[in-house]
């Protein structure tokens, strides 16, 4: 079943000129991009974003950091969307991801681990997260050339 998640480039990867290796590593895998914007988080929508970190020690440095300069908010869609692109990011830790994903090529620290997913654990975060970033008229629902190629 096809469905869509959210995924941000984070500060560090938009002033590192990232943007562009993400979304082509997304793209090459198959899934569809329906929504992407560059913005600027204030701390009301980090804050939002974080809610379930509020108590934790280190809520404080991730609203900062997400602060601290421009990303690229994405909505993306495809078959298993989420459990795909969690599997390409890796692991939160880029000392752990493994070579070969996002993190484990691009990042080396906990604090700059240059990409945000949705959780595929967590059934509502997907969508959360979507609607806090974006209008449902933001997004776009249209057919690749290629989808009969990528699906049975």
């Amino acid at each position: 079943m096809s469905e869509r998640t959210f995924v941000m480039a984070k500060p560090d990867a938009v002033q590192r000129g990232l943007v562009g290796e993400i979304v082509s590593r997304l793209e090459d895998r198959g899934l569809k991009l329906v929504g992407g914007k560059v913005m600027a988080i204030d701390r009301e929508l980090a804050e939002q974003h974080y809610a379930e970190h509020r108590d934790k020690g280190f809520f404080e440095d991730l609203v900062g950091f997400i602060t601290a300069g421009p990303v690229f908010a994405m909505v993306w869609a495809g078959e298993d969307a989420t459990r795909q692109v969690r599997s390409m990011i890796g692991d939160t830790d880029p000392a752990d991801a493994d070579p070969g994903t996002i993190r484990g090529d691009h990042a080396l620290d906990l604090g700059r681990n240059v990409v945000h997913a949705s959780d595929h654990e967590d059934a509502g975060a997907n969508e959360r997260e979507i609607d806090l970033f974006f209008e449902e008229h933001e997004l776009l629902d249209y057919e690749r050339v290629d989808e009969t190629w990528l699906y049975e």
